[in-house]
């Protein structure tokens, strides 16, 4: 295929906008190539695209405009085209979503041009004042990246005058600079640690299909602290040698800090970042430097995955098992098999590290399509914590307490020998119900169908589903009762609250999502829980998610039974993956740790399964199972989401398509609905649900697309395709 167009060709443009096919347009002045990003009038506007092709010609030429210019920037590679495009075929979006993805950066159309950008100073302030001394702070925050003058106020919450009167004083430096320039270098040879004998194979293992510059998958399993990290920072630092830029995604924005900082002790500086607790300024500096080579190693959350690598080598996809690398809105897709299906276009290795693995993973080591490699033991004096589980049918408690007397001794041990101890729920806020004692009314959200939780820390009930929120009331909204609004079921601010009044004298923190404005504050409430800032650390899914904090030697769990509740396949998988994930925080340094499970079914074989510590057993039982039923991943599974402002018209669009189910039929599917989506009503639309099974193997998507394209929903009804369902609400 042609691959530079000279003024006047017809070209073929992708753009971002909701339209289901390419625009032709006459190539510009200069020409360009395939894969350039340009600017195209579009109606009235103008907007960005991507030159995909030579255009078609079926349209009269005398119509067609020219392309406006082309954007100074690095064209789009052929494998980055194919990406997109296959990624599209396998979740059913439009390619003109997938391109919004791989464009999500400011400025992109802006030219180059210099830019006033501030970083600390060497001067001290004559006065400090609260406001200097959070611009002081947010400069350190970002380990003396540059911000623009309405970043760093926006980011310390002063007004821009503050900023200016540091700058004065000396505190602030005020610079010109290219407004995009490379990163640091990271020197592979500056601080590499010596590696167990595990940790060691692991790497001359993972080394060998890096240096190949083939593609391969590898499941990096190993225990909690055994050092998955430092093994897959080398196989980082061979990428590096061989010329080739990495990607490392981490599920959680709280775990970026950390992180960085142990990239920056590895290579001696730090690498690109790509999430939204960045800049806009840095995301737009990322997103090119990725494209022209200037950022040798990325570390995002899961979109990190659409940035235009030059030549990448390597991706790296930490805790893989973590639901939160599906994204559940927008474009639907699931980041642990994007990671796949780009490395496999562009020749690079993917290590999936995690302690737990996602059942999808372990069955494609078990069948050999990937390499697994096991560190089976902690790094250094640390050893697995002790795991036992406390049975809670005899424990007598009164209705307003969750921390049982054992548990309570246990923690008072711990704290008073100079250790921490975590009390885990998985559950923010305060109560998830709230309901009037005087006619049984539970407030709800007005816009969905769901309860709102009481947040008493903030004094607000809040929506989980659309974050609807409203302050707590004095009398029922039904009945209008004063003084019978009571709180039931725990949260972590209510565990917090009873922890508070059991340990009084106990420095006592609490570690939820909800309670920090800003992932600053959320980094530095961890910082100052690792440094012993506190003595009792409650905390929800959060506090699982791959945090070291060595003084903490006891993690009690709550509730141990609460994922177990519904129907959610996965529901044994991943009550076992954080149970394990959690305990697993205890006893990483020196001292030894404990976890205690309390639990209301201790003979419940996910229990059993999660103290004996027989994980390949529970793996093995619970693909049997999953196997027997022909469900994921021995199965394949598509949801359809349909939701209207009207009941009525959503379930007379489920039945229409559940009649026309001859195109599913055909390749061996079932459809199962329609019925109302769990939560059935979200920010004012009815939601209804149906789900599609079909054998392993099938062309799933094919025979969904031509399905759902034999129906026309009407005005104002959404339909959702999700492919690989991870969760039903």
């Amino acid at each position: 295929m042609k691959d530079f167009f000279d003024q006047g060709d017809l070209v073929a443009v992708q753009t971002t906008q909701p339209l289901d096919r390419l625009l032709d347009y006459k190539a510009p002045a200069g020409g360009c190539h395939v894969g350039a990003f340009v600017e195209v009038p579009l109606g009235p506007r103008k907007v960005i695209g991507v030159v995909w092709g030579p255009g078609k010609g079926d349209y009269d030429r005398s119509k067609i405009r020219s392309v406006i210019r082309v954007l100074d920037v690095a064209p789009m590679r052929e494998e980055m085209q194919g990406f997109l495009e296959r990624a599209a075929a396998y979740t059913l979006t439009p390619m003109s979503a997938m391109l919004r993805l791989a464009t999500r950066a400011p400025g992109l159309s802006d030219p180059p041009s210099m830019r006033k950008v501030y970083r600390p100073g060497a001067g001290e302030p004559d006065r400090m004042t609260d406001a200097r001394a959070r611009v002081m702070a947010a400069l350190a925050e970002y380990g003396g990246l540059s911000f623009t003058l309405k970043e760093l106020s926006q980011a310390a919450g002063v007004t821009p005058s503050v900023v200016k009167g540091l700058v004065k004083q000396g505190v602030v430096r005020e610079e010109d600079t290219p407004r995009d320039v490379p990163f640091p270098y990271l020197d592979v040879d500056f601080g590499g640690k010596d590696l167990t004998g595990d940790q060691a194979g692991a790497v001359a293992t993972l080394n060998v299909g890096i240096s190949a510059g083939t593609y391969g998958t590898t499941l990096l399993r190993g225990v909690t602290g055994s050092g998955k990290t430092e093994v897959y920072l080398e196989a980082v630092a061979e990428s590096l040698r061989q010329k080739r830029q990495a990607l490392v995604l981490l599920p959680e924005i709280a775990l970026t800090a950390e992180f960085m900082t142990r990239v920056e002790a590895r290579f001696g500086a730090k690498p690109a970042e790509w999430h939204s607790g960045v800049t806009m300024t840095e995301r737009r500096r990322a997103w090119k430097m990725v494209g022209q080579g200037g950022a040798q190693l990325v570390v995002g959350a899961r979109s990190a995955l659409f940035l235009p690598f030059l030549d990448l080598g390597l991706i790296v996809v930490d805790e893989e098992h973590d639901t939160s690398y599906k994204q559940e809105d927008s474009v639907l897709y699931n980041a642990r098999d994007m990671a796949v299906l780009r490395a496999s276009l562009c020749s690079a290795q993917v290590i999936l590290a995690s302690a737990t693995p996602s059942l999808e993973s372990w069955a494609n080591a078990d069948a050999g399509k990937y390499t697994k490699l096991e560190l089976t033991a902690r790094f250094g004096t640390a050893v697995l914590p002790k795991m036992r589980a406390l049975d809670m049918r005899g424990v007598q408690l009164p209705s307003n307490r969750w921390i049982s007397p054992e548990l309570a001794g246990a923690v008072k041990s711990r704290v008073e020998n100079g250790e921490q101890a975590l009390l885990f729920i998985n559950r923010r806020g305060y109560a998830p119900v709230t309901i009037c004692r005087a006619c049984g009314f539970q407030i709800g959200c007005d816009h969905c169908d769901a309860r709102m939780v009481e947040h008493r820390f903030l004094k607000r009930l809040i929506c989980h589903q659309c974050g609807e929120s409203k302050p707590i009331p004095e009398a029922c909204p039904s009945c209008q009762a004063e003084g019978k609004l009571a709180a039931v079921g725990p949260g972590v601010e209510r565990l917090t609250e009873e922890a508070t009044e059991l340990f009084p004298d106990a420095r006592i923190a609490t570690l939820s999502s909800d309670l920090f404005g800003s992932a600053r504050a959320l980094k530095a409430g961890i910082e100052n829980i690792a440094e012993g800032g506190a003595d009792i650390i409650i905390g929800t899914q959060l506090v699982a998610k791959g945090h070291n904090f060595p003084l903490l030697t006891l993690v009690g769990v709550i509730d141990a039974d609460l994922g177990l509740q519904g129907s959610d396949l996965r529901a044994a998988e991943r009550t076992f993956q954080l149970m394990r994930q959690v305990s697993g925080r205890a006893g990483r340094a020196d001292k030894p740790g404990e976890a205690i499970l309390q639990t209301y079914q201790p003979e419940h074989p996910v229990i059993r399964a999660i103290l004996a510590g027989e994980e390949e057993a529970f793996w093995k039982a619970e693909a049997d199972e999953r196997r027997r039923a022909g469900v994921p991943p021995y199965g394949r599974m598509a949801g359809i989401i349909l939701s209207a402002p009207d009941v009525q018209t959503v379930f007379d669009l489920g039945t229409e398509l559940a009649r026309r189910d001859g195109p599913l039929r055909q390749v061996g599917a079932q459809v199962f609905g329609p019925a109302p989506a769990p939560i059935a009503r979200i920010r004012g639309r009815h939601r209804v649900r149906l789900l599609v099974k079909a054998p392993k193997g099938v062309a799933l998507q094919q025979a969904v697309a031509k399905w759902i394209g034999g129906v026309r929903p009407g005005n104002n009804v959404r339909l959702t395709v999700d492919i690989d369902p991870q969760s039903f609400y």
